[in-house]
């Protein structure tokens, strides 16, 4: 229940059980599952309702790289050719239809029916429950909230400050996901998630000539060495430059949607079309009004397990997603706001509000997440190196998947790898990483195991199916002694 704050409701103001700031994936789940507890919610968006992840990430991303997948596989299975290149306008137009032609007319809908208020604008915090609007045709709103302001406005690309970058106006996920035409020349900067998926992405689709800088001596630092490097090897043999421990020192655009040269830390230039940041993203937290309800005006929000804002007087502030900093990835964001929902609908309703699925109980660092590379890399838990600094007793186990009966039969020369890393004290699985063709969808037994902390001893009597890659589970388990 919100307490300690005393709130006039004006005449002026539209007045609503729930205030969600930000329309994106989080923001509609949050604003979903309060409607479903009976509160009235209104939804602040200034871009597509549906945000980021369904128009210009996670979505078009998956839509652009499954082909290059696809024409993958059939090079690794006998009696299949791949007539001709890929046809790069039918993959964009399929891109396209995944997200709606950018047209958020279907997530507008659905908002509408659980039932929510979508309100068009820039939304921030102006006091104790209250939000200001600046709507799209230069006039304001004034809403307050009777129960809870949620902030659900997501993270935005980072860009290092690299002289001359800026001005080049180089290209993040956003642009490379929307892309209308493929460069032919395209460099890279950053070896993480975005960089990787979309230099193989654009490189399939006709950057032919792609170069990536990589600040470090591995693609996918944060991950088990052995992922970044047969990622490297797959995008080595597709024909992308890969340079590692190099920078960009220095970017020159003399004209705008010109070709761009960029100057490395070894003396070296490179020309090309277009330049792709992937580095990383920082929260969206700037200008929001986070100094109005005495929080510092930078993020993270920090939150406590039921997502709400520690520091706020009344607890009537949450923090759902990206921008409070937990776990910068769609699907914990959408865990993290069904939590929210939930919990604000019962303390509305003066309800208990301490049951189970209403505390995030997931441990940030332990989310699962994808690669979806060619090899696809997924992970979930710690890896080996997080595990033996936080001082658990440690024993790891690895497996070829190739020298798996299932995965032979999937693909002539399957190449791929399964780590799992335990704690010897309770027998239970820390953290387990895979690498290799189609393997994502061996993920969720991965996140059950982890999440759950199911005994190995346990686990050895989930029998998988013959002849299927999911043997590997029999054995990294025999491997380890069972």
């Amino acid at each position: 229940m919100t307490v300690g704050v005393e709130v006039t409701m004006g005449d002026e103001d539209d007045v609503f059980d729930v205030i969600v700031m930000g329309a994106g994936p989080v923001g509609l789940t949050a604003a979903r599952r309060a409607a479903r507890g009976g509160l009235s919610v209104a939804l602040v968006e200034e871009r597509l309702a549906g945000g980021e992840c369904q128009f210009y990430a996670c979505v078009p991303s998956k839509a652009l790289l499954r082909p290059v997948e696809l024409a993958a596989e059939v090079s690794r299975m006998p009696g299949l050719e791949l007539r001709g290149p890929i046809d790069t306008a039918a993959v964009l137009a399929r891109r396209d239809e995944t997200v709606f032609d950018f047209d958020d007319a279907v997530l507008v809908r659905l908002a509408e029916n659980y039932p929510a208020t979508l309100i068009r604008g820039r939304a921030r915090l102006a006091g104790p429950l209250r939000v200001e609007t600046a709507t799209r045709d230069g006039g304001r709103r004034s809403l307050r909230a009777r129960h809870a302001v949620v902030v659900a406005t997501g993270s935005d690309p980072a860009v290092p400050d690299v002289p001359g970058l800026r001005e080049a106006r180089p290209w993040s996920n956003r642009e490379a996901t929307s892309v209308r035409q493929v460069p032919e020349r395209l460099v890279v900067i950053g070896g993480g998630p975005v960089a990787c998926e979309m230099s193989q992405a654009l490189h399939a689709l006709g950057a032919r000539e792609t170069t990536m800088l990589v600040h470090g001596d591995r693609l996918l630092s944060r991950m088990e060495p052995f992922t970044g490097e047969l990622l490297a090897d797959s995008l080595r043999k597709s024909g992308i430059d890969l340079r590692f421990r190099r920078l960009a020192q220095r970017v020159e655009r003399p004209e705008p949607g010109g070709p761009v040269t960029v100057h490395t830390d070894d003396g070296q230039r490179i020309e090309a079309d277009e330049i792709l940041v992937g580095i990383g993203r920082d929260v969206a937290v700037r200008d929001i009004g986070l100094e109005t309800v005495g929080l510092q005006p930078h993020g993270p929000i920090k939150v406590d397990r039921s997502m709400r804002a520690t520091g706020v007087p009344g607890g009537w502030l949450y923090a759902v997603g990206d921008v409070n900093g937990r776990s910068l990835l769609t699907h914990m964001g959408k865990y993290q706001a069904r939590v929210c929902g939930d919990v604000i609908a019962a303390r509305a309703k003066g309800l208990p509000d301490n049951r189970p699925s209403m505390r995030d109980i997931v441990d940030p660092a332990s989310s699962p997440q994808i690669i979806f590379t060619d090899p696809q890399i997924w992970m979930v838990g710690c890896t080996e190196a997080r595990a033996r600094a936080e001082g658990y007793p440690v024993r790891v186990v690895e497996y070829d998947l190739g020298a798996i009966e299932g995965a032979y039969l999937q693909a002539e020369g399957y190449t791929g790898r399964a780590k799992i890393v335990v704690d010897e004290e309770r027998r239970v699985l820390l953290g387990v990483t895979f690498a290799g063709p189609a393997v994502v969808d061996h993920l969720q037994t991965a996140t059950l195991a982890v999440t759950a902390q199911v005994p190995l001893d346990q686990l050895w009597h989930v029998v998988p199916a013959f002849p299927t890659v999911s043997e590997i589970w029999v054995a990294l388990l025999e491997e380890y002694g069972l």
